[in-house]
């Protein structure tokens, strides 16, 4: 059984109560529903102690905001890394709610309690501003599909992607067409990736017949099958092509 099991909710008061106590606060258990408040002059902070990190522990939290915008949570320190990826997401989920977080991990023979964060406004302009390379991705993916060939929340299935997507195109025109260059593919709306796809040739679906051109593989002929509907898409997206040309 590890540490976190071992503790008890009650456990988490007293380090929670010396860590306050120490900045100056008056201390008090179990007011009006509140695992802890901490009350210094005109500052008043609520604590809700869980063993876990819940929702119901978030919801409970962002009740308390209704009195006060000093609301903490305090949590047994996880077994996992503080600097893992898993814990940094949970830290951003509660920055997002404007919330504090504390935890609380052995310390000699007691237990100690350590501040992550303080509450604080949340600046979603400024997250946003250091994600613009993921939405920046997020766009040039969707512009290089055709359709939505996915479904949302799908496990265990492959998915489409602009890549699979630009794959099945050059495929398909070569089953059509035989033989080509990447010079004439490109005349033919494959995009700048031509030649890296059919060089790397991720999914062995292209042979390489010569210098300069390609075939399709018995392997992309097989595969290929399994794509009717972007076939007919491509075939007849280049037949508008031709006859506009």
């Amino acid at each position: 059984m590890n540490e976190a099991k071992k503790i008890q909710e009650k456990d988490l008061y007293p380090p929670v109560q010396r860590y306050f106590s120490r900045d100056g606060f008056d201390v008090y258990g179990e007011v009006k529903d509140c695992d802890m408040v901490a009350v210094k002059g005109e500052e008043l902070a609520i604590i809700e102690l869980k063993l876990t990190l819940s929702v119901d522990l978030l919801i409970q939290a962002a009740k308390r905001q209704r009195i006060t915008d000093q609301v903490y949570v305090a949590i047994p320190k996880p077994k996992y890394r503080l600097n893992s990826k898993r814990w940094a997401d949970k830290c951003h989920f509660i920055r997002r709610l404007e919330l504090g977080l504390m935890v609380v991990s052995p310390s000699g023979k007691g237990l100690k309690a350590e501040l992550i964060f303080h509450p604080s406004p949340f600046h979603s302009k400024k997250s946003m501003g250091k994600s613009k390379g993921k939405r920046a991705a997020i766009l040039k993916e969707i512009d290089g599909r055709s359709a939505d060939f996915n479904i949302g929340g799908s496990n265990r299935t492959k998915i489409m992607t602009a890549y699979k997507e630009n794959c099945i195109q050059i495929a398909c025109y070569l089953r059509e067409l035989g033989p080509l260059s990447p010079k004439a593919l490109l005349q033919m709306g494959t995009g700048d990736k031509t030649s890296s796809i059919l060089t790397k040739n991720y999914y062995g679906w292209f042979d390489r017949i010569k210098r300069g051109t390609y075939c399709l593989s018995d392997q992309g002929l097989t595969e290929l099958a399994q794509y009717p509907d972007l076939i007919d898409y491509y075939l007849k997206n280049k037949i508008k092509n031709d006859e506009s040309t």
